[in-house]
């Protein structure tokens, strides 16, 4: 991989990222207990997941899509489901496949997050809950995390 970080001001001149087009392919939220709920239920417990996917659409053109799913509990009972697919277009040209990969890993999705992170807090307010702010993510900490536990195992 280069020196400068793909995608940066310093890339070398032919290298290119760009997002060509957000997009969101699905969306979920469930508040079955809705309005009662909101008024005395026990500290609630959050779980969430993110996961990322990517796929080649055309040359240099790929799809790179976060998956994140929220689950709030409060007691026995759901307070809240969000579930959402958020996705990008994104042009890469002129790095080598593995520099690619590492890009469709670390540097998309970092560009998609914010997207699906205000999303979800907004959705959460819209349902009635407190506004919610999920934790940022170093994609690129996790994405070193996989590789050096792949290389392990």
């Amino acid at each position: 991989m280069s020196t400068a970080k793909p995608g940066s001001q310093d890339a070398p001149a032919g290298k290119r990222i760009q997002l060509q087009l957000l997009y969101l392919k699905d969306l979920s939220v469930e508040a079955p207990h809705v309005p009662g709920i909101l008024f005395g239920h026990p500290v609630p417990d959050l779980k969430y997941s993110v996961e990322t996917k990517h796929k080649m659409r055309d040359k240099d053109l790929y799809d790179v899509q976060l998956e994140i799913s929220v689950h709030a509990t409060g007691g026995d009972k759901t307070l809240f489901l969000i579930e959402l697919k958020q996705g990008g277009l994104f042009e890469v040209t002129g790095y080598t496949s593995e520099d690619t990969a590492t890009i469709l890993r670390t540097r998309a999705p970092e560009a998609l997050y914010p997207y699906a992170r205000e999303l979800v807090s907004s959705l959460a307010s819209r349902a009635g809950f407190p506004r919610l702010q999920l934790r940022t993510i170093d994609f690129e900490k996790q994405y070193a995390e996989s590789l050096k536990e792949r290389e392990q195992s």
